[in-house]
C-alpha cells in the first residue's frame, strides 16, 4: 500500500494517496490538496516531497505556519508515521503505507538512507526497547545475526553512517555516539523501534511493560 494522507475533521476522516513525487496544500484551487474555504491557509502553503522511500513536509513561507505534532517547522520536516500536520485549520495525519521510510532528518539537512543503513541503525539501537534506560548498543555481531548478513557487511554500513552522521570519536565509541545521535534528534523514535521490531521479529517490541 502506499503512503497516504488522512485529512481529518470533526465530520468526516478523507484519505489522499501520496501518488505523485511532490503534492502542494494551500487555498487556491490549483494546489494538489486545496483548501478554498481556509481564511488561516496560505494560497500556496506547504508542499509534501518523497524522498526515497520516505516523504518530507516543506513550509512555502506561509503566513500562519505548518504544524507536526504541535510544533511549527522552519524548513524541511522528515515525516513518521502518524505525525499530524495542521495547515491552517486542516488536520492532516500522515501514514507511510507498507514500503517504510529510508529517509531521516539531523543536523542542519536531510540524511538519506539506503533500506540496509535504516535497518542497521534500527539493529543497533533496538536494545533501548529492553528498559528504561538506553545503555548499551547491540554489537556487530548481533546485528549480523538479526539481519543474517555478515559482520563485515554490517561494519561496511556503520563506517556510511559514521559518515553521514558525523561521528568523530574513538573507534571505541562510535557505535554508543551513533545510537544516541539518532535517538536524541529524533531520527529513530520509540514508536520507529518498536515497529521495526515487530517486522522484524526481533521480540524486543514484547519487553515493554
Amino acid at each position: 500500500m502506499p503512503a497516504y494522507l488522512e485529512l481529518r475533521s470533526a465530520a468526516v476522516a478523507k484519505p489522499l494517496v501520496l501518488d505523485r513525487d511532490r503534492l502542494t496544500v494551500g487555498r487556491e484551487p490549483h494546489n494538489d490538496v486545496p483548501l478554498p474555504d481556509d481564511p488561516r491557509a496560505s494560497r500556496i502553503h506547504a508542499s509534501f516531497e518523497r524522498y526515497g522511500t520516505g516523504w518530507c513536509l516543506h513550509d512555502l513561507g506561509s503566513r500562519n505556519g505548518t504544524f507536526v505534532n504541535g510544533q511549527r517547522i522552519w524548513r524541511e520536516r522528515v515525516l513518521h508515521d502518524g505525525d499530524e500536520i495542521h495547515i491552517g485549520t486542516a488536520r492532516i495525519v500522515y501514514h507511510p503505507g507498507s514500503a517504510g521510510a529510508a529517509l531521516t532528518e539531523g543536523g542542519a539537512g536531510l540524511l538519506r538512507l539506503t533500506p540496509r543503513e535504516f535497518d542497521v541503525l534500527a539493529a543497533l539501537c533496538c536494545p533501548v526497547l529492553a528498559g528504561d534506560m538506553f545503555t548499551e548498543p547491540a554489537s556487530t555481531k548481533d546485528i549480523a545475526e538479526l539481519l543474517v548478513v555478515t559482520q563485515t557487511a554490517v561494519k561496511q554500513h556503520l563506517g556510511h553512517l559514521y559518515d553521514k552522521f558525523g561521528i568523530d570519536v574513538p573507534h571505541e565509541q562510535r557505535r554508543t555516539r551513533l545510537a544516541n545521535e539518532a535517538l536524541s534528534r529524533g531520527i529513530l523514535t520509540l514508536a520507529d523501534l518498536r515497529s521495526w521490531a515487530a517486522r522484524h521479529g526481533t521480540g524486543a517490541e514484547r519487553k515493554i511493560p
